[in-house]
This record gives C-alpha cells, structure tokens and sequence, in this order.
C-alpha cells in the first residue's frame, strides 16, 4: 500500500530550486575537476601570480569576471575573479589559487570536483 503525504510550500520550493539548480550546472557544463597553483609568474592578463589572493584560470571566461566556485564534496564555496587562462588538463574547468583553494578544503587532495556559476 503506497503512502502519499504533502510538502509544505516552502519545503517544496526548496527541493525544486535544488533540483533546478544542479540540472542547470550538469546543462551548462560547468561542472569538472579543479586544481590548484601558487606561481608568482606574469598571467595571460599581464598581472602577476599572487597566491595569497582569490583568483583563477578559465579557458575562455572574460577577464576580470567573477566565478563562484564550489566544492561537490563538501558544498565549501569560494568566490574567484578569473585573471588567467587555463586549465589545459582534460576533465578540468578551473584552475584556483592556493588562497581559493584553501577555502574550498582542497589544498591537500591537490584536485576536487567542483561546479562554478557566475556572479558578475
């Protein structure tokens, strides 16, 4: 015998919005792996590398756009302004500084699964 029960408006709103939301990441392919680096070397934007700053690498997102990255594993979220180019790793979508890396629990594993939206 099936039991039907009913979500309360808002709990239903919620379940929706998470549902939407991580088949808008799978549609949008912006979702794959992420590394890291802490290089003190000129980027593809002219500026230089600082690790300690919240920055990253993206094939093609203008530069100076900002990046809201998140960790799939641990749902930690980070946001970056993409100065550089890159990764050139297949199965990556992002390269992060130490510093963004750090917030996202990812320093020592080196790589983690993460989703990224754009904020601005």
């Amino acid at each position: 015998m099936s039991k039907m029960f009913r979500l309360a408006p808002a709990a239903a709103a919620i379940l929706t919005t998470v549902a939407l939301t991580g088949n808008a990441f799978a549609a949008a392919g912006n979702c794959g792996h992420a590394s890291w680096y802490a290089l003190h070397s000129k980027t593809a934007s002219g500026e230089r590398m600082d690790p300690s700053k919240l920055t990253a690498a993206h094939r093609s997102l203008k530069f100076g756009t900002k990046v809201k990255v998140t960790n799939a594993r641990t749902g930690k979220s980070v946001t970056v302004r993409i100065n550089d180019r890159g990764p050139f790793i297949r199965g990556r979508v992002i390269d992060v500084s130490k510093a963004a890396a750090r917030h996202l629990g990812m320093v020592g594993s080196g790589v983690a699964k993460v989703c990224y939206t754009v904020v601005s």
